[in-house]
């Protein structure tokens, strides 16, 4: 029996980016088109009792890489995922646990992502994570991640 694309995506951050260790990031669910990913307020508190903005950064910029790191595990593809640009926005403080949350686009930008990958080994593409706490959106982040054929 086969890990789960959670548990192999929990194992990937583990291994490949320690900080997500560090700001307590879980992996809560992988339906195949979102992924959503959990962390603690307790490693990630600033001296305002809130979520540091760097913790934010950070988890937001890792539910898009670990989107992008799903769909090319869910086709058996083995690549190197970067952020090549960023831009966040924090609209309210996060006071608690968090939840981020991160959606792959419509079908015919994800197949034209892979055609691109398969026929230059690197492709581009733009993803929106959201940031939420007691069921509020609370910061939006929108990323360019590159894929690089390993």
């Amino acid at each position: 029996m086969s890990a789960s694309p959670e548990s192999r995506l929990q194992a990937a951050l583990t291994r490949e980016i320690p900080l997500s260790s560090a700001i307590g990031i879980s992996v809560l669910s992988w339906d195949g088109r979102t992924v959503r990913l959990g962390a603690p307020l307790a490693p990630n508190v600033n001296h305002q009792a809130t979520v540091f903005g760097g913790s934010l950064s950070a988890a937001a910029t890792l539910a898009g890489w670990s989107a992008l790191w799903l769909l090319l595990d869910g086709h058996g593809l083995v690549h190197q995922v970067v952020i090549q640009d960023a831009e966040i926005r924090y609209r309210h403080a996060v006071t608690g646990d968090f939840v981020v949350e991160c959606t792959l686009p419509e079908a015919s930008v994800v197949d034209g992502f892979l055609l691109t990958l398969h026929q230059r080994g690197r492709a581009r593409m733009a993803l929106v994570a959201t940031v939420s706490s007691g069921g509020r959106e609370l910061v939006t982040f929108r990323g360019r991640y590159v894929a690089l054929q390993s």
